[in-house]
C-alpha cells in the first residue's frame, strides 16, 4: 500500500543553504502565518548552532503541499556530525542535494551523498545561490555529475532532476536558469513529489518501528523518535522494546504507549496513530536507545540495528583538579561527569565512552575535533567543570601494519597564500592532489593528510592567511603510520606560584614570548600563561610586584604598556596543548595547565 506522503532529507556541505531552504519551504507552504514573526534558520534552535552558523543536530518538520504531506529532515553538513546524517537517512526515501552554484560540490557534499547512494535512495539536485555574481551553474552541474560517477552511481541515480534556486528569496526554477520575480518553490515541491517514492508499506502486518533519535521532555521523560516501517502504531497499545539484549535471548520489555506524537510544521502534536511510512515521537520507554526496534508483542521481529562510521579521534575528560577548581561550576564530581557523558552516548551513536586507569578520568572518542569541542562547550554551558587532554588519533592494525586515519581537505584561499598552504602541509605529511581556480582572485587547494597532522592546522592556517582561508575536511580512509609529526614551535611559559598577575611582571615577560593572560588574572603553579619564543619550557613569576622605596616610585609603573594577550578559544586551546598538558574548562574560563602542576614532581617523573 502507498500513501500521499513523502519523506525527504536535505543534505549539503556546510553553509550551502539547507536550513535557509527549510525556512523557505515552511513559509511557502503556510506553516507560518503572514503576520507571524519567525527567526531566520528556525531549525537551528541550539545556541551553538546559531553562534557557529552550522547544523549540529538533525531535526524534522513537515509541510502540506496539496494532498501530500512532506516530512523534511534537516541534516548537518559537517562530517564530524556524520552520525546524525546516517541516522537521518534511515527516516527518508529520498534526498534533496543542495550545492552552492559558485562553490560547487565540496568534501561534505561527497560525504553525505555517498551515504545516500549507499542506501539506494534517489536524489534531487538544487543549485542554490544562482544569483551570486560568481555563480557558475553549468560547471557546477558537470562537477556534480563527476562526483556521482566517482561514487559509483548507477545510471538511474544519475538521472536526477535539476532545480536552480535562491533559497533566501524562496524562488526556484526547473533546470539551469535564474528564477523570475514571480517565481516560488513550486518546481522544487513538484520535483519532490515526482522523484521521491511514496513509502510502499504493509499497514496490516505486525508493528515494526526503528528508533533513530532520542529527546527528553520535563513532563513525559525520554522520547523516542523514528519511523514506522510496518503496521500501525496506536496510542495506548502495548508495544515490545527489542534492544541489543533481546537479540541475545532475553525477554523483551513490554509497555503501554503513554504518548504518541507526529510532526506538524515545526511542532509535535498529539496523534492517535501513526501508520507505516510516517515518522513518530513516543513516550513511555525510559530505557529506549538509538537503533532499538518497537514491535508487536505477539510477533516481535527486530529490524537491523543502525550502524555508523567508527570514531577516529579520542580525548580524556577528567574531574577538574586545579587549585581554582569548584569556584565557578555547578557539577564537579566524577559521578556528575560520568552521568552526563553516558547521557550523551545514549543520544549520539557516533561517540564512544571508555574507562581509564583512573576513576576520575573517562576516554571519549568521536568523529573529529569539532564534534568533541561542541560536546565540551555544551557541558561547560550546563555548569560542568572538567579538564581535557590533547586529541589523539585512533590507530588500527590492518594486514599486520599500523594504520592511522586519513583526511581529505579542501582549502579555499587567496592566490597569494597558496604557497603558505603547501608549506604548512609539507611537514605534516600532507599531499596536494588538485589545484583549481575558485572565486575571483582565489584558488581551491585539495589535499590529503593524516588526521594527526591536521590537529591545530586550522588555527595555523587562519593566522598565516589573516583569516581569509576556508578549510573543510572529512575522513577519507586509512593510511600507513607516517611517523613523528611537528607540533607547536615554542615551549610553555608556566607560572611558579599562585596569585594575581601584575603588569610589572608581565612587562618583563612579554619580550620572552606570547602571553595568554593580562594583568590582574588569578594564576596558579603549573598554569601555562604564555608560549615561549624558544622550544623549551620556562618557569616564570607572573605575580611579582615592584618593590617601592623613596627612590623607586609608582610613577614609572604608568609607563608599562602590555601587548594584548592571545585569548584562547576552546578549539585553539585543545589544538595548542602538548601531551603533558591539559585544558581546564569551567563555565567562566578556559585555562591551559601542565598535567603535573609542581615542578619538583615533574622533575622526579623525568628521572
Amino acid at each position: 500500500m502507498t500513501f500521499a506522503l513523502r519523506n525527504v532529507a536535505l543534505v549539503a556541505h556546510v553553509d550551502h543553504g539547507k536550513t535557509t531552504l527549510v525556512d523557505a519551504l515552511l513559509r511557502s507552504t503556510g506553516v507560518f502565518s503572514a503576520h507571524q514573526a519567525v527567526v531566520d534558520r528556525v531549525m537551528d534552535s541550539n545556541d551553538q548552532e546559531r553562534e557557529r552558523g552550522i547544523t549540529i543536530l538533525a531535526k524534522a518538520a513537515s509541510v502540506q503541499w496539496g494532498d501530500i504531506k512532506i516530512n523534511l529532515v534537516d541534516t548537518p553538513g559537517h562530517a564530524d556530525f556524520g552520525g546524525e546524517v546516517e541516522r537521518s537517512l534511515e527516516l527518508v526515501d529520498g534526498v534533496v542535494l543542495l550545492v552552492d552554484a559558485a562553490e560547487g560540490p565540496l568534501p561534505q557534499t561527497r560525504y553525505v551523498l555517498s551515504k545516500a547512494l549507499a542506501r539506494g535512495i534517489p536524489a534531487i539536485l538544487v543549485l542554490n545561490k544562482v544569483d551570486r555574481q560568481d555563480a557558475r551553474p553549468e560547471e557546477v552541474l558537470d562537477e556534480v555529475y563527476e562526483l556521482f560517477m566517482d561514487l559509483g552511481a548507477s545510471d538511474a541515480d544519475i538521472e536526477f532532476p535539476v532545480i536552480s534556486a535562491i533559497a533566501r528569496d524562496a524562488k526556484a526554477v526547473t533546470g539551469i536558469g535564474m528564477p523570475g520575480d514571480d517565481a516560488d518553490l513550486t518546481p522544487l515541491l513538484q520535483a519532490i513529489v515526482d522523484t521521491v517514492p511514496a513509502p510502499v508499506v504493509d499497514v496490516e502486518g505486525p508493528l515494526q518501528a526503528i528508533v533513530t533519535n532520542l529527546d527528553a521532555s520535563d513532563y513525559l521523560g525520554r522520547l523516542a523518535i523514528g519511523r514506522v516501517v510496518r503496521g500501525t502504531m496506536r496510542k495506548g497499545d502495548r508495544v515490545a522494546l527489542l534492544d541489543e539484549e533481546v537479540l541475545e535471548g532475553t525477554k523483551p520489555v513490554e509497555r503501554k504507549l503513554s504518548g504518541l506524537m507526529g510532526f506538524t510544521g515545526i511542532s509535535r502534536d498529539e496523534v492517535d496513530e501513526r501508520v507505516a511510512g510516517d515518522l513518530f515521537v513516543v513516550a513511555g520507554f525510559p530505557e529506549v536507545e538509538i537503533g532499538d526496534t518497537l514491535a508487536d508483542p505477539v510477533d516481535p521481529e527486530p529490524l537491523p540495528r543502525l550502524s555508523v562510521d567508527e570514531p577516529v579521534i579520542r580525548m580524556t575528560f577528567g574531574v577538574n583538579t586545579s587549585p581554582l577548581a569548584g569556584k565557578e561550576g555547578k557539577y564537579l564530581t566524577s559521578r556528575h561527569l560520568r552521568e552526563r557523558l553516558e547521557r550523551e552516548v545514549l543520544g549520539n551513536v557516533s561517540i564512544r565512552l571508555e574507562d581509564t586507569d583512573s576513576p576520575d578520568v573517562l576516554e571519549v572518542a568521536g568523529r573529529g575535533e569539532l564534534q568533541l569541542a561542541v560536546l565540551i562547550e555544551t557541558m561547560r554551558r550546563e555548569g560542568y567543570e572538567l579538564q581535557t587532554s590533547r586529541p589523539e588519533v585512533i590507530v588500527k592494525e590492518i594486514d599486520g601494519k599500523r594504520q592511522e586515519p586519513l583526511e581529505r581537505g579542501v582549502c579555499d584561499v587567496p592566490e597569494e597564500h597558496v604557497g603558505t598552504v603547501t608549506q604548512a602541509l609539507a611537514p605534516r605529511k600532507g599531499r596536494v592532489t588538485d589545484l583549481r581556480p575558485g572565486d575571483t582572485g582565489r584558488t581551491v587547494v585539495t589535499f590529503e593528510a593524516p588526521a594527526r597532522g591536521l590537529i591545530g592546522f586550522r588555527g595555523l592556517l587562519l593566522t598565516a592567511t589573516r583569516g581569509t582561508a576556508l578549510l573543510h575536511t572529512h575522513h577519507a580512509g586509512w593510511t600507513p603510520w607516517v611517523g613523528d609529526l611537528p607540533h607547536r614551535q615554542g615551549g610553555a611559559m608556566m607560572a611558579d606560584r599562585q596569585g594575581a598577575t601584575t603588569a610589572y611582571a608581565l612587562d618583563n615577560l612579554q619580550t620572552r614570548g606570547e602571553l595568554f593572560v593580562g594583568a590582574g588574572v588569578q594564576v596558579y603553579e603549573g598554569m601555562i600563561i604564555g608560549e615561549n619564543s624558544r622550544p623549551d619550557d620556562m618557569i616564570v613569576n607572573a605575580v611579582r610586584e615592584k618593590q617601592k622605596t623613596n627612590i623607586r616610585t609608582h610613577a614609572a609603573d604608568e609607563a608599562v604598556k602590555l601587548v594584548p594577550p592571545k585569548e584562547h578559544t576552546l578549539e585553539s586551546a585543545i589544538e595548542f596543548i602538548a601531551e603533558d598538558e591539559l585544558v581546564e574548562v569551567t563555565p567562566e574560563n578556559i585555562r591551559i595547565r601542565k598535567r603535573i602542576l609542581k615542578e619538583q614532581d615533574r622533575r622526579r617523573l623525568k628521572r
